[in-house]
């Protein structure tokens, strides 16, 4: 996790989440560790005994990391770079799809702010609120966005965040490269988890959008 600011000595992340609601989502724990004194690794991971939904157990798929630039939504933004957003003339010259030109920063938040899907860091998507505060429950430092935890990995079949894909991928049959996961959290959203930039070690908070 190159980008991420990570505890002295440690240079793993395990994530683990129950899958049940509390009270929106699944609950999560983290465990930060070193990589060279985990020795033990069972060849076969232990699945839940019971869940509450099946959208709360991913299906085993293959991760290909793939790292993506992106800015903060138009929302986070100074009001002198909103104000170049929400001005059409640059996209109408750059032969943008007029369906945006009511609303530029839409295409703005859709083409080039936070990327969609699962994904380690990077800017949070907002949707179901505005940008707020996220201030670290133990020191009140503004905290980090660490994973997403995303019910769709991309916006339709024209999404501009479609992931790489090398040629030998094969999808067995059945598979939704919308939802390549199949979770859900709640009705489609996404949970975001986020962590201390000062101390990783204190508690983490968690939202969904």
């Amino acid at each position: 996790m190159p980008d991420l600011p990570t505890p002295e000595g440690a240079d793993l992340l395990q994530v683990l989440w129950c899958p049940f609601d509390h009270p929106m989502m699944p609950r999560t724990k983290l465990f930060w560790r070193s990589a060279a004194a985990v020795t033990d690794i069972l060849d076969t991971p232990p699945g839940p005994p019971a869940t509450q939904f099946d959208g709360y157990v991913p299906e085993p798929c293959l991760l290909r990391p793939e790292q993506v630039t992106e800015y903060p939504d138009h929302l986070e933004l100074s009001e002198e770079l909103r104000a170049q957003i929400e001005s059409w003339s640059p996209w109408e010259i750059a032969e943008e799809g007029g369906e945006y030109e009511s609303s530029p920063e839409g295409l703005y938040d859709d083409a080039l702010s936070g990327a969609p899907g699962w994904k380690v860091g990077g800017w949070p998507r907002w949707g179901a609120t505005d940008p707020r505060p996220r201030p670290c429950p133990e020191c009140g430092t503004e905290m980090d966005a660490l994973l997403t935890i995303a019910s769709f990995e991309r916006n339709g079949e024209e999404c501009p965040w479609f992931a790489h894909r090398e040629p030998e991928d094969q999808p067995p049959a059945g598979f939704d490269p919308v939802m390549p996961s199949a979770v859900q959290i709640g009705s489609g959203y996404a949970q975001q988890l986020y962590v201390c930039p000062a101390a990783p070690e204190h508690p983490h908070i968690e939202l969904m959008h």
